[in-house]
């Protein structure tokens, strides 16, 4: 061995259990290997010619920076080209540790469309109707576990966030903007509903943003409704510090029977779930809604009736479901006997 040499050594065996017990990519590189590029191609739900849809795993940041090397647009740009020049591009972010389907761009086009179409400015109608219906179609669903209940069943939490920088004077946070209107502020709308009973003081909701603001789902969960989501410590550390772990569920909550784990024989209730000490965020896109980018960028450069047949008959408007991670899926048999 000579100062300066590498030494190239393959990830353990510890390690690949780690990534597997979090469903998310290996230990970190400078670039993406194989095993990288295959498990990102493994998690796209779909692609056309404008978009790809894929899940996103947990504790995966989606913008990444000198010490992040493994983040979504660098692995996206290694394993999504599909034999264009570049790989696609970030249209819409998830918090690093939330999961769920998350969309990107595959050229300048649907980019550039895309991009108009997550703003939260009042769009005015076109020439196209079938477009104008299709962006009013357009939704994203997620699905939290959260530490209470809120004391309505569903609402409208119409609460503008501001950004506050910390003492030391680099960490961001953000707040509800005080009613004082002396702070700059940005509006923010979601739409709650309350999906079962409250188990052990949890309850799953779900939640549909309308507009869409930087952690603005954390946020309205932690300060609006007074109900933090599971696995959240940077906006519900004071709920967690009280919060008891949930016990071995012996009998159902209500009725007194012998409650009825739907769960494989064996598995391990540790990995993140709410029996785990350190639960992981609770927070899934599960349903995405979008128009079919790849049908209106033709559609809108040129007249419906001189398009292809096979091209017209595309549907207007595509919609996603994607599956749970493992540490919400144990969390959800443990506590879903009596969800709506």
């Amino acid at each position: 061995m000579e100062v300066g040499a590498r030494v190239y050594v393959p990830v353990s065996v510890v390690e690949s259990r780690v990534s597997r017990r979090f469903d998310c990519i290996p230990s970190g590189t400078l670039y993406p290997n194989a095993d990288e590029i295959e498990y990102m191609q493994r998690r796209v739900k779909y692609k056309d010619s404008a978009i790809i849809v894929l899940n996103k795993p947990p504790k995966l940041p989606v913008k990444g920076n000198l010490p992040v090397h493994n983040s979504m647009d660098a692995l996206a740009a290694a394993a999504l080209s599909y034999g264009n020049n570049k790989g696609p591009k970030l249209v819409h972010r998830l918090d690093r540790e939330s999961s769920g389907l998350h969309l990107m761009g595959r050229t300048k086009e649907s980019v550039s469309l895309l991009q108009w179409l997550y703003t939260d400015f009042n769009k005015g109608k076109s020439s196209c109707q079938a477009w104008d219906d299709a962006c009013e179609a357009r939704y994203q669903r997620y699905w939290a576990l959260v530490i209470g209940s809120p004391k309505e069943k569903e609402g409208l939490i119409c609460a503008p966030l501001s950004k506050v920088l910390l003492d030391n004077g680099k960490t961001e946070r953000v707040i509800l903007a005080h009613q004082s209107g002396l702070e700059a502020s940005q509006k923010a709308i979601t739409q709650y509903r309350v999906l079962g009973p409250t188990i052990n003081g949890c309850s799953w909701i779900e939640l549909r943003p309308l507009t869409s603001r930087k952690h603005q789902l954390r946020v309205h969960c932690a300060e609006a409704l007074g109900t933090p989501i599971v696995g959240d410590y940077k906006y519900g550390w004071f709920v967690h510090r009280r919060w008891k772990q949930m016990p071995h569920v012996d009998v159902e909550p209500t009725s007194g029977l012998p409650y009825k784990l739907r769960r494989p024989a064996g598995l391990d209730v540790q990995k993140g779930s709410v029996l785990s000490k350190v639960p992981l965020l609770h927070l899934h896109c599960r349903e995405l809604v979008l128009p079919n980018i790849a049908k209106f960028l033709l559609i809108l450069d040129q007249k419906l009736d001189s398009l292809h047949p096979a091209v017209s008959s595309k549907p207007d408007i595509l919609r996603f479901v994607a599956s749970m991670p493992s540490h919400m899926k144990i969390s959800w048999n443990l506590m879903s006997s009596y969800l709506v």
